[in-house]
Formats: structure tokens, sequence, C-alpha cells
């Protein structure tokens, strides 16, 4: 048996697939005990994360080490490094930033190559060193001066000039956001609240509350009639939404209407968890791929921890979803610490293995952690 690998370990460039032994594979998915206890409490939650990190950052990949499967896992482990006094994790963030200089990726206008940016900024708050943030700055200071006039139809590469695909709310205006925190410079938040309510009032359907993938999905419907509401895309957008507002200031003038949105996509992303904590690939239509997920589930459990923890979501209603979603995560991750049952990169609803996994799941699922030990607290 062989595990579907998309990994990454700072610093390394080439892929791996690991050959894993078909007994302890079988043996952690076929009803023996499970390696890492559901359990709320501080051990267990640091134990459980402690090892999907350190799995992740043992194992490399193909990935470019600013490509956005890696931002996304960057995020997760700056959240570890924040809950425990181990210094390894944000020895390997700034070992990896050394390596890239810095550096965005190499699509001055793609958003996926500016996600990496938020943790620059985050290692920025601990060391101000003008180099940590000077290529950034560089980069968004061009960003700004964009008219972002073009309308969002999927084609002609709008992507590398537009924020037209629901994604890429995680990727650019948290990144953007977490600058204007460190810099002091508000014009950063401006322009990630001009670009979220753009692509927002494209791609947000009023009725559902729930993001298409791109224009691609306007049209489409799955086999149960249902629009096609992909679960990781839809995660990446209230994630994204959760750690905008992180930065947030609490005078700024959008916020409420930001804090609205949050919670209108809560209140959906709750009623649509299936009844064994996880949130299947197809949102409307679960069963149509009804094999576990862990990269939606990852996403959204953050949001809805987070959401609790910052006072915006009802406890008693939201809480029992949450411990859902991380007892589900906890169960798909192997004796050694490798996250299954994450869809590969793709765009739309798609299956998923116990043996499949990727460097952006482990990401949601250390945020999710972290946001978990909060609500235990």
């Amino acid at each position: 048996m062989k595990r579907s690998i998309g990994i990454i370990t700072l610093g390394a460039c080439l892929g791996v697939v690991l050959a894993a032994s078909g007994a302890r594979a079988q043996g952690a998915s076929a009803g023996s005990a499970p390696p890492f206890s559901p359990a709320r409490d501080r051990a267990a939650i640091l134990k459980v994360m402690s090892a999907a990190a350190d799995w992740q950052l043992d194992h490399p990949s193909t990935h470019e080490p600013w490509d956005w499967t890696q931002a996304a896992f960057y995020a997760g482990v700056m959240a570890l490094s924040r809950l425990t006094d181990a210094p390894k994790y944000v020895d390997a963030m700034i070992a990896m930033s050394e390596r890239n200089q810095w550096r965005p990726g190499l699509r001055p206008g793609h958003a996926d190559d500016y996600a990496v940016v938020a943790t620059y900024a985050r290692l920025y708050e601990r060391g101000h060193d003008k180099r940590m943030l000077a290529p950034s700055l560089a980069l968004f200071n061009f960003l700004a001066s964009r008219k972002y006039d073009e309308p969002l139809l999927w084609g002609n590469a709008i992507e590398t000039r537009e924020l037209a695909w629901c994604d890429a709310l995680f990727m650019g205006p948290p990144a953007m956001a977490a600058v204007s925190v460190v810099t002091g410079d508000r014009k950063y938040l401006d322009l990630a609240n001009r670009l979220w309510w753009k692509t927002t009032d494209y791609l947000y359907d009023r009725d559902e509350h729930l993001y298409y993938r791109d224009s691609r999905y306007f049209d489409q419907r799955e086999k149960n009639g249902r629009k096609v509401f992909w679960s990781r895309g839809n995660g990446w957008v209230i994630a994204g939404l959760a750690r905008l507002l992180q930065d947030m200031p609490a005078d700024y003038p959008e916020r409420p209407r930001f804090v609205a949105l949050f919670k209108e996509m809560a209140d959906t992303v709750r009623a649509v968890q299936s009844s064994d904590g996880y949130w299947r690939s197809s949102l409307l239509d679960p069963e149509s791929r009804p094999n576990p997920e862990t990269s939606g589930t990852g996403f959204f459990t953050f949001a809805l921890a987070w959401g609790i923890n910052e006072g915006l979501l009802d406890r008693a209603t939201y809480e029992p979803g949450a411990t859902l979603g991380w007892e589900a995560l906890v169960r798909a991750v192997h004796p050694d610490g490798m996250l299954g049952w994450v869809q590969q990169i793709g765009a739309e609803p798609g299956s998923a293995t116990f043996e499949s996994t990727e460097v952006y799941g482990v990401g949601a699922f250390l945020l999710a952690g972290s946001e978990m030990l909060r609500l235990a607290k």
C-alpha cells in the first residue's frame, strides 16, 4: 500500500512517496484503539498537534517553499508555537523564511503567492528586523496601486490579477491585515477590505450563505439537484474570515459587516455537519462523496471554536459541532502523526482516503487544535 503524499518540510523541494506497512495502516483504521485521545485537555491536544506537526516537518514534498499549500501549514505551526515552550517550531519558520529570503512567490498578482507573507509578519512581531518585511511591503505597495476593475468571470488567467476564486480569501486578505498590524499602516487592511467584498459580492450565495468556488460553478448542480458548494473552498473562506478579524481593529468601520458575514456562514456550516463530526466534501450533497474529509473539517472546526472563544458565537449552540469536528480530526491521525482523509489539490468536491494527506490539511488541523485548546480552558 502506498500513501498519497503532497507534503512539505521546510527547505525541501523533492517529493517522496512513503510506503506504509499494511498492518500498521490497517490497525489504525479498522477499529483498534485510537493512537491519540480526543480528550479536550491541554496535554491531549498538544500531544496530537505536536505529532502532526512533527510528522509534517519530517516529510518533504515537491511544493515550493513559498507556495499557498505551505503557507496554510505555516499558519498552523505559528499557532502551535504560541502554545508550547518548544523553540523548534519558531526556529523552523525562521529557517524557512531565511531560505526564502523573506520573499513572496514569483507571481505578484496571484494571491496564492503572497499567503506566506502572513507568517513573515508574525515573525516580524518577534524580531522587528526590516529585512523580514521589505519584499512583502514592496509587493503590497504595488498591489495597493492597482485598479482591480476587471470582472471576476473565470478565465483569461483572471486569478493572476484578481481574487476570482474563493480560496484566495484565505491567501490574500489575512496576509494584508497581518502586515497592517505590524506596520501600523491601515492602507493594507483597506486593500484587504476592498478585495474581500468584491469577491464576496460575486461568489457568495445570499440564499445558501456559502461561496461558490468560482464562476464555473454558478450553474452546476450535484446529483441530488443542489448547488455545488465545496467544503474546503468554504473552509478557506470562513477560516480566512476568522484570521482577518483577528487582526482587524475593533473600531474599523467595516468590522460589523465582517462579523455579520462570519455569523451567517457559521450558522450554515453548523447545519451541514455530518453526525460523525466530519464535513463531507460536497456540503449540500454529502452522499455524493461519503468519505470523511479533514481539510474542510479542520478549517470549519477552527472557525467555530475561534468564534466561540471570541464571543461571536453562542457557546451552547456551536460548541457541540466544534467538539465533534475535533474528535473526527483526531481519529484521522495515524499512529506516526500523519493526518489522513485529506482531499488532494483541486477546485471542487472530491474523494479522499485514510492514506491521503496534504500539508494544508495539517495546517488546518493545527489551527483547529489551537482554538480547541483555548476553548478547553
